[in-house]
């Protein structure tokens, strides 16, 4: 079984375009969950950008599945993620700088592996578990297992990019090293970051991939079909990609 969770982010993004009230991040979760997804993903930027403060409480009282909550490796988001009356089921560690578009790489663990390990220990006592977000290294998925994760989630923008050419293969190369080398240590390998309906397959063919992370690419699909439609087509793909394996 591999799990879909429907990122959210850009639906605040097409609000904060006019910085009023709709469209309301919240009014997406039930139709997300009526097309199939098995977890609501967002990401509360230290700028705030798209998802606010009160999104991220108002989702997690709206969300029937689980919530998993993007953050950096501050000790703000550290805080607001602790501090929630009902706090999501999981959160995922991200690199942040303010000048990029969107996340444009992997959190660099090996780094930062004292911060990491801070964060991680902090939001697991506080009964959340932790994935980080990493580039396919090797290196970075051994200092994954030393901060203490207990997932990490493969970027696949590289992969993504290069999709159709010989160096996607290169990339979906790295991509499965990775997940291999992160499931032999014991990690749950989750993937997302630029995947749509062409591309995703190769990826929910990975044997060791449990859960993918898709938002932009649905969100743009919903302008068309529908955000019910478009996540259940994306449920449909992945699930029979995955029964190739």
């Amino acid at each position: 079984m591999i799990r879909l969770g429907v990122n959210i982010d850009h639906v605040a993004t097409v609000r904060q375009a006019r910085r009023i009230r709709e469209p309301d991040p919240s009014w997406a979760v039930v139709l997300a969950e009526l097309g199939g997804a098995d977890q609501i993903t967002l990401h509360l930027r230290e700028d705030r950008r798209h998802i606010q403060d009160r999104d991220l409480v108002n989702v997690l009282q709206v969300a029937s599945v689980p919530v998993n909550l993007e953050m950096a490796v501050t000790d703000e988001m550290v805080g607001i993620a602790l501090g929630l009356d009902r706090k999501p089921r999981s959160a995922t560690l991200v690199p942040e700088r303010r000048e990029e578009v969107t996340t444009e790489g992997g959190l660099d663990v090996a780094g930062l592996l004292d911060a990491v390990a801070d964060a991680v220990a902090a939001l697991a006592a506080g009964g959340i578990g932790v994935g980080l977000f990493i580039d396919p290294d090797p290196a970075q998925v051994d200092a994954s297992l030393r901060a203490g994760a207990r997932a990490v989630e493969l970027h696949t923008g590289a992969y993504c990019e290069a999709w159709g050419t010989a160096r996607g293969e290169e990339e979906l190369r790295r991509l499965r090293e990775a997940a291999v080398l992160a499931g032999r240590a014991g990690l749950a390998v989750h993937a997302g970051h630029g995947l749509n309906v062409r591309n995703v397959g190769p990826v929910a063919r990975l044997r060791e991939v449990e859960e993918l992370n898709i938002g932009h690419s649905l969100i743009g699909r919903a302008l068309f079909v529908g955000l019910r439609e478009a996540v259940a087509e994306m449920k449909a793909l992945i699930e029979r990609e995955a029964a190739a394996r």
